[in-house]
């Protein structure tokens, strides 16, 4: 994947290394190494599962990889906390544009309460702040007063609910998912592709300035995760969705997970939006996905309504937290779907 600033990263990162490490039993924040993603995974799935009181804790999420393929993307975006050189932590960072946002942060379950979790914020808002960042969010337990008091310490704000859901998918052949779209994997050439990008971030622009999944489209076609469905309007690009299906990526075995998408437009988004989620759908059908998941924001009503209507039901909800305390994107009229996991 393309490294844009690289040095610069790296330069940052070494810094931010020495101002967030002192001795040798303090925590040091660094980039994760690659020979540390096994690790950071285990240690993900372990948070997790142990928070939630899953019975096996390891085993939560089954074969999905979320850091694995987020540091294929850029590997200086994950940090690595090290207790006396060993791995207790880490917190993945993502660059859409002018909004990043971070998470999964997790740190070891011995270790919590030990400050570990304080010590990767800092770097995490010093990169924002190298990236010029005009808005950062993430998404966290709304049922944790822990949680949501050590975002707050650094400026993030709790605000609307954000709702996992997902739906069975069905067969391309019932009438709902009789709808016509393209892929990016299924566009002519570079020229085409560099047009559609383009396309698809004048759409994320509308309705946040700065905002640009187009690294998000890219790794999915480069790494092999899925598709970005293309809604049309003629030759114009009125919709996409990037999509994740399947084993070793963020969906999992048997599932076609919609990691972003939007519907542009004003008049006409709310049909768009059904389109959108139905060609989601087929994608999902063609590539064996019996489920078909996505997150959206319960401040963007109309969205949420037509994803209900469209048959999706909620399995978890967790809270938005944002910086500054402002809407973003995170309101009605915008058709978007993404959940900052």
């Amino acid at each position: 994947m393309r490294r844009s600033g690289q040095k610069a990263f790296t330069d940052f990162l070494g810094d931010s290394q020495r101002m967030h490490s002192a001795g040798p039993s303090e925590v040091t924040i660094a980039p994760l190494r690659k020979e540390e993603l096994s690790e950071a995974d285990h240690i993900l799935r372990l948070a997790f599962g142990t928070f939630l009181g899953v019975p096996e804790p390891a085993r939560i999420f089954g074969d999905r990889q979320i850091i694995a393929n987020r540091w294929r993307m850029n590997p200086l975006w994950i940090l690595g906390a090290r207790l006396d050189g060993e791995l207790v932590g880490s917190n993945v960072l993502t660059k859409w544009g002018a909004f990043g946002w971070f998470g999964p942060l997790t740190v070891r379950p011995d270790l919590w309460d030990r400050g570990i979790a304080g010590k990767l914020m800092g770097p995490t808002m010093e990169l924002f702040s190298s990236w010029k960042t005009t808005h950062e969010g993430l998404m966290t337990f709304a049922n944790s007063p822990k949680h949501l008091g050590l975002y707050q310490k650094f400026g993030f704000h709790p605000r609307f609910l954000t709702a996992i859901m997902q739906k069975k998918v069905e067969a391309p052949s019932t009438k709902r998912n009789r709808v016509t779209f393209d892929t990016f994997s299924g566009l002519r050439g570079d020229k085409e592709r560099r047009a559609v990008l383009k396309e698809c971030q004048e759409l994320t622009d509308s309705i946040l300035a700065g905002l640009d999944v187009s690294e998000e489209i890219k790794a999915v076609q480069e790494l092999k995760l899925g598709d970005t469905v293309l809604v049309r309007d003629g030759s114009q690009t009125v919709g996409f969705a990037v999509c994740h299906v399947g084993p070793n990526t963020e969906a999992g075995s048997g599932t076609c997970y919609i990691k972003f998408g939007l519907a542009g437009g004003r008049a006409g988004a709310g049909a768009r939006f059904r389109d959108l989620l139905a060609a989601c759908e087929s994608v999902g059908s063609q590539n064996g996905a019996e489920t078909l998941e996505a997150g959206v924001n319960l401040a963007r009503t109309e969205a949420y309504a037509e994803m209900r209507a469209c048959g999706f039901l909620t399995e978890f909800q967790g809270v938005s937290m944002q910086r500054p305390n402002e809407p973003g994107y995170n309101r009605p009229g915008v058709f978007a779907i993404d959940d900052l996991r």
